[in-house]
Parts: C-alpha cells; structure tokens; sequence
C-alpha cells in the first residue's frame, strides 16, 4: 500500500467535528508506543516550540517513567518519531509536505491554528511519525499539550497538585487526523487585587512577580490554551522589576498587556517611581509622552497596547475631562506608538477599554480609531455593561470583553472565594459572542487561586463557544471532574461544585451576615442546613478518593464548602444569640460562644489551606472576609458582635409552638411551566441550574430583535391555584442583566393573569451608570426583582402568562401573595 493510500485512508477513518480536538488520541494497546519514539525539534524552531518539545518529553517521562530524547536531525530517529514544529520552519514537515503526505491547507492562514496527525512509513527508516503542527508557533504549542492533557497531565497539575496517572505505556492510534484552532483570537487573565494572598505567596516562594513566578503562569495559560496576560500590577511593574520577565513572556509566546487604566505598557507604579508632576495631561503632557514613549520602546515582545487615560490609581479622571481631550490623549499615544515602533499605528495591536465612566464618554460619541479593539466590560459583578449593535459597522479591530471573577469596589471587595456559577459566566459570554465581542476576552482572576474551575471554564468557552451550548454545562463539569479527580467520584464532585458555587453566588461571602436570610420564616435555618449536608457530602467524597488526590480535592472542592459552610453556620449563630438575647433567653450565651468557637475555626481551616503539601501555598487565603462595615476590607478580621444575658435577667424558657402555620403564597421555578408557547424565529429554552435556587428560562437566539405582546408571541404560562381572591402581588426575580444597549426603556418583559391586559415592565432602566443606585442592590444580591400589582376575581385555579419582549432577559423564580407573606432573600 503507497503512502498516500495510507494517508488518505487516516483521512477517511477520521470523524471531524467543531469540538476542539474532540477525539481520544489513545488507544488501550493498538496503535504505536509513544515510548518507543523520540522527539524531533528542528534546530530553526522558535523558543516555544522547543520549550514544548521540553515540557512533553517532561510529561512523558512523569506518566510513563521513560525519559524520551529530543533530537533535531533525521539520522536520529529509529522507528517512530514525535514530531513537533511549525509550517514554516520545520525541515521534517516540509519534507512530507513535499511528499503530500502532510497537507497544512486545513489550517491554512488560522491563528494559532494545529494539527495532530499520524502518518505511517513518512521517510526510510521512520515506521511511524506523530506529527503536532502549528500554523505558528502558539498553535504548536497548544497541540502539544493537547496531548499532553489527554496523557494524564491536568494543566491544574502543579498550580493545584493535581496528580499524575502513571502507565506503564501510552498508545497512540496508528490512524488520526485533527485540526484545530481557536474562535476567539485573544484569551487571557488579569492577576489583580492581589496583595495579601499572591503578593505574599510570591515573595516567599520566588522573591517576588519576577519571571521565575511568571514561568509558572506562562505555561500554566499555554496548558488552558490561553495567549495573553495583564499582570500583577499593584505596587508592581512586569518589565521594570526583573528584565527576565519579557523574555521569559517571549519564551512562551504570552502576549503581555497592561490593564485598562495603564497606558502603553507602563505599569501604574512606575509613574510612582519615574514620573514627575501631576498625573493631569493637561497640566503636564510633555513628560506623560516621555514616560509613555519610554514605555513603548522598552516592550519589544507580542503585546497589545492599551490607550486612553483614566485618573491616577484606577479612579476616574476630573468631572470637566473633556472628550477632545481624551480623543488628543489618543492621537498623541498612536503617534508615540509609530515612533516607537517604527510602523504605522495600526499595525500595534491596541485595545481601549470602556470601563466605569470611560463607557460614559464613549455613549457620548468619543471614538478611537478603527483599528483598535474596543474592549467592553462588566460591571466588575459578572454582569456585561454594554455590547456592540450587530446594526454596527464591521470594525478593524473589533470588539472584546473584560470580565470579572474578583474586585476590590462597592458594593463590597469579594476576593477570597470563588463565587461564580458556570451558568451565569456561559449565558453573560455567550451574550457576547452572538454579539459579536469576539476579538479579546479577558478576566480579573484576582490571586488566580482559588479561582481554577471558572478559570478553566471561561478559557475553554473562548476557545470554541460554539462547542459548549447551555445543555451542556453538567457535561463539561463531568469532564473538568475526571481530568481532576477520575471517574469514580467525578458525578459526585460535579455536585459539589455545582452547589458550592450556586449557594456562594447567592451572596458574596463578604457580605453575608446574620440579617441576610429570614430566621423568623425559618429560611436562615435551611440554607444553613443546606450547607452543613454540602459539607457532609464533600467529607465523604474525601474519605473515598486515594491520598494522591487529598491536597487537589482540598483546593478544588472542600475548602470552600468547609469554609463557606462554617461561615454560614457562624452567621446563623450570630442571627440566634441576638434574637435570644432579645427574649431574655439563657440560650443567647451558648448561641455566644458558638460564634466565638466558628470564628477561630475559620482561621484553623485557612492554616490548613496554608500548610498544604508542605506550606507550598501558604498566605493565598489570607484575604480577610469576616469583619467588613463598607465596601473595603478590614485590615483584620473582626468577630461579628454578640451579646451575653446575665443569668439573673434571664426568663423562663417558652415552650416550643406546634404546627405554627406560615403563609408562603406561591412560588414558582422559572422552569416550571405548564406550556411554552415559540414563535417560527424565537424559542424558549431552559438554563440549566442558572440562578439562586433552581434553573432559568430565556429566549433564544439571544440577539433577536423586541417582540410585540400578542396572543401568539413567543410566552410562556403557568398554572396556578389561589386560595384567595383580591389585589395580589408578583414579584419576578430575574438575573441582574443589565441595559447593554443603553435603550431608553432597558429591557422588558409583559405579564398578565388569565386574559387581563398584559403589563409591560422595563427590566433596568432606571440604571445609568451600573455603579450606583439600585444597582448595588441588584449586584449585591445577584437578582433583580420587578412587582406588579393585579386582582384576582376569585379563588381558584388561573393561569399566569410570562411574555418575551427583549432578548437577553433570564427570569428566575416568580412569586404571587396577596400581602401577608413574609419576606425572605430568596423568596421561597
């Protein structure tokens, strides 16, 4: 059989899909041993893709124990070959290229395109090449640990301990074909807000954010297929702290960028160290230009530059800041880039952010040029501020998305846990992707630990959002659990992240206290005991996996449940010992002294977080949580206050009430509905476990345009059954979408009761800036919850009718009473 034979009938055996790199490229005992290979790397490759030749030949010695070796000509290779490099500069592929037994036209022109490919008999003397390929040299590297992870090895593997599946041999399949790139063209993370925990942590582990702790990082994204980083930056300067740091970027060909409020490449500290005069381009231009230009030359490596100005230390510029002057401000910075650069502007990659009131000068109509990304953002709560109009015209430089997993800012810092639900990350960035903000998508990670599982997530989504659609949430959890922990326990864990993160993003941590749930109604008392069976469930999972496991399942999934679950406990302690201490009940003393035994149980469990695997971790969960009065952080925690009774002024204790009957009203599941009823454009589809306490329902296609309320417009109805008649209220909790298109009546919904006149609501539109006001309100509690008023003739059964308007609204829960229900935070 010729060659080619062999190829194309690889080609024919090959199932493509659009699922990244979808097939198992092992196989139990077929195929040929990866062992018995060794890697070629020609000599003319980039840094990268020899640093990843390195890093395999590392992971397969850590799975297998055989350590293969790298060589870089023909005559070395024996029988099989592993065969890492790019299009352009790999002799060997150019080679087979010649010989068509290798066609790249598949990946053609891709960004970071790659191609994984087995290829029997290549060249006398090869009986079978393994071929990982890139169009460049990013796309080489994302095969490579493609591979990589299908091995065993977690990109989690020294970031989180992850273990290592050891096997005596990995096979690889005699015949495989796939090819593969990425949607989203920047994919990156912001490492902020980090001083205790990653500023500590840095500093005793590497002596500070220099590049041996950026060589941790840097293959950590390449292993997420990840491109782009703005680094730690408080107090902190990438390229003026350690001169390694940009060679170290341009050895794993990460694109460095600074945030949003740091103009060309200069960190916000520098200007503390170097600059002189007023942060004010009015008042002292000249020496921001030399400072910017400076900047500008000094960062030779793949970058994208961010422009415009904002007030010194992240705050907004004065109030008179005018918009010429800013749009001068631009002009003068691509001026500094073209000099600096010695190109034109527009061959720079550069982004401007619309970030805080940056978004109101741009409403106004502030424009950059064509070319520069325009980088939209959330409004630091999970939570996107402003799209483009898919009616916008095509831009140059398109347009990103800066999103949010941690901040420091009202209504509160959160910072020291992962509170955010994979469900409301994938409805919020699959918002943007139909919008067409496509070019960056970038997030505050915060201290990047514990921040994994959304970190995992949100690259993945960016990576290819075709490929991940609502239903398939769970699955992707299951696949993220196994790659961890195995399969035996992965449905189990799947469980515990789900509701972990559930319950934590029903309210920050940080702003949780004894008042948030009702203890009246017995609310506090449930959610609290939700989060005790979580615990229970979380330590029994741990009493199953192997030792190997313990450190990761620790870090991924039980210490926030133990600590969350311990904090929730405390604050309920806290909410009885002041409602018994207002009876004159002796038990108000032991309600007392189980807060004070919770609150030093917290710090118990952040030392055991810190002595980990010998203390590798130690100070990443020193951000305070306990203690908050307003939006900042205590500099130490504080124990919520309690009181003790004295014993004399103590009174008899009440006997318990019987059957005490509490009307609730009526409660509904946005996603259980009696009937759905779609039109021939827009259906109804069901968000999986979106929301504080079940699943979410919303339309789709998410960019379709406002419906007009009508018999046969797309709604939806639920029956219902009253045991009163009169004025009754609805209230509709929704996610706290915001107005991303500034319209001048927000978003909307209609909703009736039987045939009565639907009424129409606007969702947010009494938000403007999403910083203040009722915003703090809606992000404090992730809901936005809308009343309407109706009368119900008599009692009975009825059918309530929820009607589509605008797209982009998630209805949670709808509740009805007729005034006598007492108010929960979760209306139940």
């Amino acid at each position: 059989m010729s060659n080619i034979v062999k190829w194309l009938l690889g080609i024919s055996l090959c199932v493509f899909t659009k699922q990244s790199f979808a097939q198992n490229m092992f196989v139990p005992k077929s195929g040929f041993p990866l062992t018995k290979s060794v890697i070629y790397v020609d000599d003319s490759e980039t840094e990268l893709v020899k640093t990843s030749a390195s890093l395999l030949q590392k992971d397969i010695e850590a799975v297998t124990g055989k350590k293969l070796e790298i060589v870089s000509e023909f005559k070395a290779i024996k029988t099989n070959a592993i065969i890492i490099g790019t299009f352009e500069n790999s002799t060997f592929l150019k080679t087979i290229i010649a010989k068509k037994l290798l066609k790249p036209n598949s990946i053609a022109q891709q960004w970071e395109g790659s191609l994984v490919q087995t290829i029997q008999d290549p060249q006398k003397g090869i009986a079978n090449a393994l071929i990982l390929a890139g169009n460049d040299r990013r796309g080489v590297a994302y095969a490579v640990f493609e591979l990589s992870k299908q091995m065993g090895i977690s990109p989690w593997n020294w970031w989180a301990d992850v273990p290592v599946v050891r096997k005596k041999e990995l096979y690889f399949k005699a015949q495989f074909i796939q090819t593969d790139a990425p949607k989203v063209k920047y994919r990156g993370i912001f490492l902020n807000d980090e001083a205790p925990a990653l500023s500590g942590w840095a500093k005793e582990k590497f002596g500070g954010f220099n590049h041996h702790f950026y060589e941790k990082v840097f293959e950590l994204l390449l292993r997420l297929k990840a491109n782009y980083i703005w680094t730690a930056m408080w107090g902190n300067a990438f390229y003026a702290d350690d001169s390694l740091n940009i060679k170290t970027a341009d050895k794993y060909g990460i694109v460095i960028g600074t945030s949003h409020h740091e103009p060309l490449m200069r960190a916000h500290d520098e200007w503390r160290r170097f600059g002189s005069g007023p942060w004010n381009y009015e008042a002292n231009a000249e020496k921001l230009r030399t400072f910017w230009k400076d900047g500008m030359k000094r960062a030779w490596n793949e970058k994208i530059v961010s422009i415009g100005m904002r007030g010194d230390g992240d705050e907004p510029m004065s109030r008179e800041t005018a918009t010429a002057l800013l749009e001068k401000i631009v002009a003068d910075q691509r001026t500094i880039i073209a000099d600096a650069t010695g190109k034109p502007a527009e061959e720079t990659p550069q982004l401007w952010a619309i970030y805080k009131e940056v978004q109101e000068y741009y409403d106004k109509g502030m424009r950059v040029p064509d070319d520069v990304t325009l980088l939209f953002c959330d409004d630091n709560w999970g939570n996107l501020r402003k799209l483009p109009k898919l009616t916008d015209a095509p831009r140059k430089g398109g347009y990103g998305i800066y999103y949010h997993f941690d901040y420091v800012g009202g209504p509160r810092n959160y910072k020291w846990l992962n509170t955010n639900a994979i469900p409301r990350i994938w409805e919020q960035m699959h918002l943007a992707w139909e919008y067409q903000a496509k070019n960056i998508w970038i997030v505050n990670v915060g201290d990047l630990k514990p921040m994994e599982y959304p970190i995992s997530f949100f690259l993945d989504y960016a990576w290819n959002p075709e490929k991940i659609e609502e239903n398939d949430l769970s699955k992707y959890a299951k696949n993220w659990a196994t790659q961890q922990f195995g399969q035996e326990n992965a449905q189990e864990i799947v469980e515990l992240l789900r509701l972990y993160t559930k319950y934590n993003a029903r309210r920050k941590p940080e702003l949780l206290d004894d008042k948030t749930y009702s203890l009246e109604t017995g609310e506090w008392a449930e959610v609290n005991k939700e989060y005790q069976h979580l615990l229970s469930r979380a330590e029994v999972v741990k009493s199953k996996l192997p030792q190997s496991y313990q450190d990761a399942y620790f870090q991924l999934v039980l210490h926030p449940i133990k600590a969350c679950a311990n904090l929730y406990e405390m604050y309920f302690q806290v909410a009885l010992n002041k409602r018994a201490f207002s009876e004159k009940s002796i038990k108000a003393n032991q309600y007392a002294d189980k807060v004070k035994e919770l609150f030093a149980k917290d710090s118990l469990i952040t030392n055991e977080y810190h002595q980990l695997n010998q203390g590798k971790w130690n100070h990443l969960m020193s951000q305070t949580h306990i203690g908050y009065t307003y939006w900042q952080q205590p500099e130490k925690q504080k124990m919520p206050e309690v009181k003790y009774l004295n014993p004399s002024e103590a009174l008899p204790e009440k006997p318990l009430e019987n059957n005490v009957k509490t009307n609730k009203g009526i409660a509904i599941e946005a996603d259980r509905f009696t009937k759905l009823i779609n039109s021939k454009e827009i259906n109804w589809k069901i968000l999986p476990d979106h929301g504080r306490t079940g699943s979410a329902i919303t339309t789709f296609p998410v960019t379709a345009k406002s419906q007009n309320v009508s018999a046969t417009s797309p709604h939806v109805e639920y029956e219902i059954e009253t045991t009163e008649a009169g004025e009754a209220t609805i209230k509709a909790y929704f996610s706290p979408t915001l107005n991303f298109h500034a319209t001048p009546e927000g978003l909307q919904y209609a909703i009736s009761i039987d045939d009565e006149t639907p009424q129409i609501v606007s969702l947010n539109k009494e938000d403007k800036t999403s910083d203040k006001g009722i915003w703090n309100q809606w992000a404090a509690e992730n809901i936005n919850i809308k009343t309407t008023k109706h009368t119900i003739a008599k009692a009975g059964k009825h059918t309530l009718k929820y009607w589509m308007i605008s797209s982009g609204v998630v209805l949670q829960k709808i509740t009805l009473d007729f005034g006598n229900t007492p108010k929960t935070y979760l209306g139940n």
